[in-house]
């Protein structure tokens, strides 16, 4: 029986065992195999249009299929930290992986690999669907096996501001009389870009800086995820390096009461424009992938697991328009 015949009668059922017993067997919970099956239409979908990304053997991300030539889009800041990436799609398994390009805004990488006749993601025509409506995506795959995870979007779309604002992740010297990196924090952009210990910061974004509060100022209106360049002096030498933005939530390794209970969510979960929320539960490597609505037809792309109720998407068309943009480099 499909999702949609299925689920207004699994509904009444449910009500119907809580009133009685306060418990739900574990086939009629949200990952019990009674509530999955109802939604195979959907997990075939995802079989032939979502890809599954990994680290040597482990699964790192999911990917959308986005043309029927191997082209994927995926999470970029879980991408970037896989050292040996293979992809599989079905049950096709693709050692060779390249990265195209990256959308430090979205936080989205575009992939390829060399494939042929595969199942690109049918798009929905809108995200604007009412809270409480049937969502699908990802769950753990075997080798060849896509399993999936159901629930519901769980708020109004919206966008998630930078938390704590972005940084370099550059401790300054104190007292010194010009911006004297003391040290770079070693979960940050700074590092990423080879800023040592010792260098004197002197512009960011061609803007001259000579105090912390103009370095405050550069930065103010800029998000994590993007990049800001930043020209410095070391030893005797003048250089520029493009330093990639991060919140600084994600520089520490610090957690409040609610990131504690939530498992592992996903590095970078804020900053992006604009986000569609659902309640699908599953570890930080259900982010990459399609969520699709009952159709089968995909209602936006899962960019992070935020914590243990909520994850996020990126709307439909947004999701379409960074596709269409990111295929751009690799036509030409």
């Amino acid at each position: 029986m499909s999702a949609k015949l299925l689920l207004p009668a699994l509904v009444l059922a449910l009500i119907a065992r809580t009133l009685g017993d306060q418990t739900l067997e574990t086939a009629y919970r949200t990952t019990g195999p009674t509530v999955l099956a109802a939604f195979d239409a959907q997990r075939q979908i995802i079989q032939k249009s979502s890809a599954v990304i990994y680290d040597g053997r482990s699964e790192a991300a999911y990917g959308v299929v986005i043309s029927p030539d191997g082209d994927i889009l995926t999470k970029a800041s879980e991408f970037q930290d896989i050292k040996h990436p293979t992809v599989a799609v079905d049950a096709t398994h693709y050692a060779e992986v390249k990265l195209i390009t990256v959308d430090p805004r979205w936080d989205v990488a575009h992939v390829k690999i060399e494939a042929s006749g595969l199942t690109p993601v049918n798009f929905a025509p809108t995200s604007a669907v009412p809270q409480g409506t049937w969502v699908v995506a990802n769950g753990a795959s075997t080798r060849t096996h896509r399993r999936v995870l159901a629930g519901i979007v769980s708020a109004k779309i919206r966008e998630i501001p930078t938390a704590g604002g972005a940084a370099l992740g550059v401790i300054l010297k104190l007292d010194a009389k010009e911006l004297e990196i003391a040290d770079v924090q070693d979960k940050s952009g700074a590092k990423e870009a080879g800023l040592r210990k010792g260098d004197v910061i002197l512009a960011v974004d061609g803007k001259p800086v000579g105090k912390r509060e103009d370095v405050t100022a550069a930065l103010k209106d800029l998000k994590a995820g993007t990049t800001a360049k930043v020209t410095y002096r070391r030893n005797d030498a003048e250089l520029t390096v493009e330093v990639r933005l991060m919140a600084l939530n994600e520089m520490t390794d610090l957690m409040n009461r609610n990131d504690q209970m939530s498992g592992l969510f996903s590095e970078r979960r804020s900053g992006f424009p604009r986000i569609l929320q659902h309640d699908i539960l599953g570890a930080k490597s259900v982010v990459g992938g399609p969520l699709l609505d009952l159709d089968g037809r995909c209602i936006g792309m899962n960019i992070a697991r935020a914590n243990r109720a909520e994850s996020f998407a990126i709307p439909v068309e947004d999701l379409k328009a960074l596709a269409e943009r990111m295929l751009k480099p690799a036509s030409n």
